[in-house]
């Protein structure tokens, strides 16, 4: 995503907790000519969040486009999870999403801006895909992509009177290179990253499933 959106010319600001990481991406981006900076942030904090948005718009200028791509692996067994793990899970899926919507959306409403949301196939209502999250150890994950998803239908709605685009892509495939991918993922990053950029540049129906 950093990548196809920087490549249109947009400032990008990577966002995670882990600030070397962060900062080795950013360098990669600029030595591919786009302009970036690294933010770290816990965003299961909503302070930290609100922190962070002022931070990017302090040092890359208005905020146009914001991409929600966290999740955390926590709560993968909800019978012997510590309740804790849900909410934090949750924190970070959909209370932080949230928090960062609203202190943006200020700049979202003067750019016409987009709210883009990498959805998952875990909130799908169905007993296979049940069964995989409790299999594959992801209850909470899929709990929190549930919740998501609901969120991505009433943001869109509640957004649109504002000027402001959302786009969700529900990813029900194994993307490479991610947590997930034991070596028998098939679906590109940048697949995932083309199909967002065209939801964005289209403004058309806000969810689809890739």
């Amino acid at each position: 995503m950093a990548r196809r959106f920087g490549s249109e010319g947009y400032a990008v600001a990577l966002v995670a907790r882990d600030a070397s990481r962060l900062a080795a991406a950013a360098e990669e981006l600029a030595r591919g000519g786009a302009r970036a900076a690294a933010v770290p942030c816990d965003l299961a904090d909503a302070a930290a969040v609100r922190a962070m948005i002022g931070q990017v718009q302090a040092t890359l200028g208005p905020i146009s486009v914001l991409h929600w791509n966290a999740y955390a692996a926590v709560a993968g067994d909800l019978l012997t999870a510590d309740p804790s793990e849900l909410r934090t899970a949750l924190d970070v899926g959909v209370v932080g999403l949230v928090t960062a919507v609203q202190a943006a959306l200020d700049d979202l409403r003067a750019n016409r801006g987009s709210v883009l949301i990498t959805g998952g196939g875990f909130a799908l209502y169905d007993e296979r895909v049940d069964a995989m999250a409790t299999r594959f150890r992801a209850m909470g994950l899929a709990v929190t992509k549930a919740a998501q998803h609901k969120l991505a239908g009433l943001l869109a709605n509640r957004l649109e009177g504002e000027g402001v685009y959302l786009g969700e892509v529900v990813v029900t495939g194994m993307v490479k290179g991610t947590a997930f991918d034991s070596g028998a993922a098939t679906l590109e990053p940048s697949t995932v990253a083309d199909k967002f950029w065209a939801m964005h540049a289209a403004r058309g129906p806000h969810s689809t499933t890739l």
